[in-house]
Order: C-alpha cells, then sequence, then structure tokens
C-alpha cells in the first residue's frame, strides 16, 4: 500500500519539521495496512483522522519550528487521536528543561535531564522492560506488562497521573502518557520490533468506539 496520500485519503497525517525520523515511522504505520501523509500543512493536520508529532534532537529548535510554521495553535486545538514520539512526546508537556523552552502545553509537567551513573549511561539507549501504572492498564495501548521497547533520550517527562507505562532508569520514568485524544511513548515503537506494533496498532483504533483514556 503506497504511504504517501491526499490528505482526504490518508489515515495519518506525520507533522513534518524538516528533519527526524518520519520516513521509519511512515513505513512503520504502512506494515500495518494504514495510509499516511507527511506535511507541516495546518489545514492537512486539521483534516486528518489522526496526527503524529515524531521528534528526535533538541527540543528547544523543534518548538522553533512548530511556532515558525504556525503549528502550535494547530496541535493544541486538534480533538483527532494525536500520538507524540520520544521527542515529539515531550513537546507535548509545559516545559523542557533542554535548552529551557516552553511545550505545548497539553500535558502537566515538565521534561527534566536523566542522571547518569555507573551502569546507567546517558543517554539511555536500548531495550527497556515496560511496567503498567495500573492492573491491565495496557488493554487500549497493545501494551502488557513486562512488554520490552527501544529507547533513545537524554531526558524523561515527569511522572504523574498521565502515565499508562513505565520503566526504570534510575527511577520511574514514564513510558506511555495519555490524556483525552492524546497518547504518547518515549521510546521507538518504530523500531521496537511487535511491542511497537501493537502500540501503533493500538492507536489506528483510537477514536473508532473505544473510550479515550
Amino acid at each position: 500500500m503506497t504511504a504517501l496520500r491526499s490528505a482526504a485519503t490518508a489515515d495519518i497525517a506525520i507533522v513534518d519539521l524538516g528533519y527526524g525520523n518520519i520516513g521509519s515511522i511512515a513505513i512503520a504505520f504502512e506494515r500495518l495496512g494504514a495510509t499516511t501523509r507527511c506535511s507541516a500543512d495546518p489545514a492537512v493536520l486539521r483534516a486528518a483522522p489522526r496526527v503524529v508529532l515524531p521528534g528526535v534532537g533538541a527540543a528547544g529548535y523543534a518548538m522553533r519550528r512548530i511556532e515558525a510554521l504556525g503549528l502550535a495553535p494547530v496541535l493544541r486545538a486538534l480533538s483527532q487521536p494525536l500520538l507524540g514520539i520520544c521527542l515529539g512526546m515531550q513537546l507535548l508537556f509545559e516545559h523542557c528543561a533542554e535548552d529551557d523552552c516552553a511545550g505545548l502545553g497539553l500535558i502537566a509537567g515538565s521534561v527534566r535531564p536523566l542522571s547518569p551513573a555507573p551502569g546507567r549511561p546517558v543517554p539511555h539507549m536500548g531495550w527497556s522492560r515496560l511496567a503498567l501504572a495500573a492492573p491491565d492498564g495496557g488493554t487500549d495501548i497493545g501494551i502488557a506488562e513486562g512488554d520490552y521497547a527501544y529507547f533513545a533520550h537524554s531526558y524523561a517527562c515527569d511522572d504523574g497521573p498521565a502515565t499508562l507505562a513505565r520503566t526504570d532508569y534510575g527511577g520511574a520514568v514514564p513510558a506511555v502518557v495519555a490524556r483525552g485524544n492524546i497518547v504518547a511513548a518515549q521510546f521507538h515503537p518504530e523500531r521496537s520490533g511487535p511491542v511497537g506494533a501493537a502500540f501503533l496498532a493500538a492507536f489506528l483504533v483510537r477514536g473508532m468506539g473505544a473510550a479515550p483514556c
């Protein structure tokens, strides 16, 4: 199935900030039978059934790109399912210590640097075990207790009521958060094998009769 389609037929709009891992994310959704369109056009994002905010790199630069493209108010106003991935998850919070910048403010809390320690280097890169925040809490996000996912990050979001799954890296690190129409992963689902595919598949059915988290 061809990944790049018109806004009228694409299942998912991936926010294109001009850099990052959007191609691998598009391929991961395509493997699940979804169609995608990579775009920074506000009209495309507003019309899409689902939107993905990916990201790699620095929070300050990403937020400057979002502001320059006029996307901050668009992303804040979306009512359809919105998925944040890695830096894209961090940008959903109120403040990022990296570059001391404001985020989109869609989830309460801040993003803070990980602390290095012997046997626990920063960035945190590799496979880590997931723990659900509540029994059976992973049903709507495609994750089971004890699943492993692939992480690559130097900053972590505040743990709080939005957390659905955590990993341990010298302390609790939110791995999946959700609020209203939003779900986000600190790990990279496009690099997490069957676990990542199950997570993305769960996102594809959000808003289709299932209650939001």
